[in-house]
């Protein structure tokens, strides 16, 4: 397994599952991300018998540059997982910081039809290690720090609800990645019973909704998910969400020239949205 997609809690346990003190897990915690090591044999504060364990039971594991895409302030990565599948994330530089998106599943099954991602149909949920080493590899390969985390790329987040929790509380860690609550963002096309889950996790990451469409009709057709959970399911999830965390919610919604861009649509969204404490994100 990779170890990097051991949260502390989790490495605390192990250790003490070891017969060890669980303080280790944050001496290896500090080698891994904030020291930055790659091989447990640099891990010098660690006796040497606890590092053949640790050998036995874990592997340090980045991914496989395939490829890498520049633009302007956009950097563009194609990895090969351990599996030969692939997966994207990207950089957009900001004048803020770095922000990162990451893949959270091999393909997607929730077909939306202006999405790319969506024309290969899921193979796998990526493990936990896979996110967290997409991140770790781009910070080393671009020599800077990422600031911010959106999960929107290839894979639905809410399809891999436990994964994500725990990828989140890994680069959230103060001993881990350390990055703020507010600078990650989860992007659902609409799980709506994720959605109340999700609320209770007690956590101050944002949360985003991909809408694309005011009404029924013209969401059904663009987004499968919606023949599942409407437009008012997710309109009352968001708002149980709402209350509870009294955060902020996104409404993402991509203009597609001539279909959902009309007078009409913005009124009708506007209509739908109000009194929401809510952005949209055009």
């Amino acid at each position: 397994m990779n170890i990097y997609g051991m949260t502390l809690e989790q490495l605390e346990d192990y250790f003490i599952s070891i017969g060890q003190k669980k303080f280790k897990a944050t001496q290896v915690y500090d080698w891994l991300y904030k020291k930055r090591v790659t091989s447990f044999d640099d891990m010098s504060n660690i006796k040497k018998d606890v590092i053949d364990i640790l050998k036995k039971d874990y592997m340090i594991k980045l991914p496989t540059l395939v490829l890498r895409q520049d633009g302007k302030d956009v950097y563009k990565y194609l990895f090969a997982l351990e599996d030969k599948n692939h997966v994207e994330a990207v950089v957009m530089a900001h004048d803020y910081g770095n922000s990162l998106c990451i893949s959270t599943q091999v393909g997607c099954n929730m077909g939306c039809a202006f999405c790319e991602s969506g024309r290969r149909k899921k193979q796998r949920d990526l493990d936990v290690g896979e996110m967290v080493s997409q991140l770790l590899f781009i910070e080393n390969d671009l020599g800077e720090r990422i600031s911010h985390v959106v999960l929107m790329g290839i894979g639905e987040p809410f399809d891999n609800y436990d994964n994500i929790m725990n990828f989140i509380k890994i680069i959230n860690s103060g001993k881990g990645i350390d990055i703020g609550s507010r600078h990650i963002t989860v992007s659902t096309c609409g799980i709506v019973p994720r959605i109340y889950e999700f609320a209770k996790e007690n956590l101050q990451v944002n949360l985003a909704i991909s809408l694309h469409a005011p009404n029924d009709e013209l969401r059904s057709k663009l987004m499968k998910i919606n023949k599942v959970y409407k437009i008012a399911d997710i309109i009352k999830a968001v708002k149980e969400y709402i209350n509870i965390t009294n955060r902020r919610v996104t409404f993402e919604y991509i203009m597609l020239d001539g279909v959902n861009d009309s007078k009409e649509n913005a009124l009708e969204l506007a209509h739908l949205l109000k009194g929401l404490n809510a952005y949209v994100n055009l």
